[in-house]
């Protein structure tokens, strides 16, 4: 069947009660900026009952532009089992993508070049400097990474590692939110909740024991 995209009021449209997606503030401020800059890209999709199938980082996008209406596709023909499914497997297959990151560095140097603001890109400054940071060969180099990290009296370089925990995902996600970066493949630890940290704690490296 070919969708049919449709104009639906944001006062109309009904979050998922179950959603297990969050959106962080400063992740809808990201969605905002992307709407604002180019435009809607991507339909919101409902059921036959205006609730969100898929969208709900757009739907908040769409409250703090204060728009009153948003383009929708209406999935009416799917059972209740698919739309449940759909909610998670929408935003898990975006994340099993990669990407090509001698391209990826290209297509964004370009862009520098055009003048391009790339906070639009929606990567963290962490995230663009590790990626700038890397090497022909592959590797970073390690002096160059930990770049403005905290200072540590022993220079033992095992000591360079900050560990935060939480007790849980809201927690993680409102600290990266406050520190205005991304849960990256870059992040060295986060642990939750208290169990698996007392199991974490416990831990004995073998060489200590030697």
């Amino acid at each position: 069947m070919t969708p049919k995209i449709e104009t639906r009021s944001v006062a109309d449209l009904i979050p998922y009660a179950s959603n297990s997606r969050t959106h962080s503030d400063a992740q809808v401020a990201q969605i905002a900026a992307s709407i604002k800059e180019f435009g809607w890209t991507n339909p919101i999709l409902i059921d036959g009952e205006n609730t969100i199938i898929a969208g709900h980082g757009r739907l908040l996008a769409a409250r703090k532009l204060g728009l009153d209406k948003v383009p929708a596709i209406v999935l009416d023909h799917l059972t209740k089992p698919q739309q449940r499914a759909l909610v998670i497997a929408d935003n898990q297959l975006a994340l099993n993508a990669g990407w090509d990151m001698d391209m990826l560095k290209a297509e964004i140097e370009n862009l520098k070049l055009d003048d391009f603001d790339i906070d639009l890109l929606a990567f963290s400054d962490a995230e663009l400097s590790a990626l700038f940071l890397e090497k022909e060969d592959g590797k970073t180099d390690a002096d160059e990474e930990w770049q403005g990290m905290p200072e540590f009296e022993d220079e033992d370089p095992c000591f360079r590692k900050v560990i935060v925990s939480f007790d849980t995902p809201e927690d993680v996600a409102e600290f990266f939110s406050i520190i205005g970066q991304s849960d990256t493949g870059k992040t060295k630890s986060i642990w939750f909740p208290e169990k698996e940290r007392r199991d974490l704690e416990s831990l004995r490296w073998a060489e200590d024991e030697e």
